[in-house]
């Protein structure tokens, strides 16, 4: 994660369709919402729109964002297909990289 200082505007995945149409009939097998470190974004941005994304509290927040500094990727979400889907999509509203495992 970086400062406010620069922005990297993101192409829209084409494959989304593909994605939600390859899913269908698996919407309740457990799904995960993984998060990538980008060096782009500052903490602050991150924790703000994972609490939107997904409810949790500041301090989840922020562990997933350093994890994600850290490691390289951190589990932002676990849920249905749908939820997941959700989720990565308000990540992706402010360029985050995500992906959805299931």
């Amino acid at each position: 994660m970086q400062p406010d200082t620069e922005r990297v505007r993101r192409e829209p995945d084409v494959l989304e369709e593909e994605a939600v149409s390859h899913a269908r009939g698996r919407d309740d097998a457990p799904w995960k919402v993984i998060l990538y470190n980008d060096n782009v974004h500052a903490f602050s941005e991150v924790i703000a729109q994972l609490k939107k994304a997904t409810g949790c509290s500041h301090a989840e927040a922020a562990h997933m964002a350093i994890e994600a500094h850290v490691k390289g990727r951190a589990v932002a979400f676990t849920g249905s297909f749908t939820a997941c889907f959700r989720v990565s999509a308000c990540l992706r509203e402010i360029n985050l990289i995500t992906q959805m495992e299931g």
